[in-house]
């Protein structure tokens, strides 16, 4: 969008410089305004500064450079992924295990978002942090299966709401250590901190509340069981957590009790956990979407080798 003249509308009451932008340019973030203010690509005509919290009154004549953001550090990278369904508005993605999602400390230019930025010729949504472009939740670097990614900033701030909201449907296959119990069950300890290892998640009186259903779908004599879990919270690490609680981590997953030397099952090729199922409304089309991520090879090899 090249730089414009935007004049205050008369009917305007007079408000916030960032508001009364973001009501006239739906299409772009309010806190994305309020970096464009701040970095002064929003400015009065006469050359003086604006200040996002300035008010603003009907007549008043600013020029605006709504230009998408360069995102620090950031290039597009030509990666493999896989892509389940997309339109203009977002993208579903298959994520490979091993692939981080987003940029951060010991990080290369291997994440999803390198993928995404390639993939979709930098058209994602500027919501939230620079480096984050488009990504709307998460899965851990081990863990493959589904994402929705939002192109623009209005259906970011949708998908987020149903993910606040609990109107997502998520389901996950994990391989667990040993034959739970009961063949199907619920867990709903709050999660929160290690109270010494801050690197990893817990079972702590004051956490945040977390809802786990999981069932048992297959089983390997009493080496291993296949578990569906739905989740109905989306804490970290939190179907890890709550398999381990049961005393049946997910194989592979040392951080969370899984230890190879005292296992019957051989040393998985990772964390063996895989979002199979995410269901979600479409912002733009208003349909209910249910997309599907096929169990990856390394996976479905490993739960060959168990039969």
């Amino acid at each position: 969008m090249p730089e414009q003249t935007f004049i205050v509308p008369e009917e305007s009451t007079p408000d916030r410089a960032d508001k009364i932008l973001a009501l006239h340019y739906p299409e772009v973030s309010r806190s994305a305004i309020q970096r464009f203010i701040e970095s002064g690509k929003v400015r009065r005509k006469n050359g003086d500064k604006l200040e996002p919290k300035k008010k603003l009154h009907p007549g008043e004549v600013l020029l605006v450079d709504l230009s998408p953001e360069p995102i620090p550090g950031l290039r597009p990278v030509d990666l493999p992924i896989g892509i389940l369904y997309e339109d203009e508005n977002l993208v579903v993605v298959d994520k490979p295990s091993g692939m981080v999602v987003h940029p951060g400390e010991g990080t290369g230019e291997d994440t999803l978002v390198h993928a995404l930025l390639h993939h979709c010729d930098g058209k994602l949504s500027s919501v939230g942090s620079p480096d984050r472009p488009g990504i709307v939740h998460r899965l851990d670097k081990d863990t493959s299966g589904v994402m929705v990614v939002a192109k623009t900033d209005p259906v970011h701030h949708a998908l987020v709401k149903q993910f606040a909201d609990r109107q997502t449907g998520k389901e996950y296959l994990a391989l667990v250590s040993g034959i739970p119990r009961e063949k199907s069950g619920s867990v709903t300890l709050p999660l929160g901190r290690h109270p010494t290892i801050r690197v990893k998640m817990a079972v702590v009186e004051n956490g945040k509340p977390a809802h786990t259903d999981w069932e048992i779908t297959e089983s390997f004599g009493n080496l291993a069981s296949l578990i569906r879990c739905r989740i109905h919270t989306g804490r970290t690490h939190q179907i890890r957590v709550h398999l381990s609680s049961l005393g049946h981590p997910i194989a592979g997953d040392e951080t969370y009790g899984f230890k190879p030397s005292r296992s019957k099952i051989s040393s998985p090729p990772r964390v063996l956990l895989h979002a199979r199922k995410l269901s979600f409304t479409h912002p733009g089309s208003g349909e209910p979407m249910n997309v599907e991520a096929p169990l990856p090879a390394d996976f479905s090899d490993y739960v060959e080798l168990l039969k």
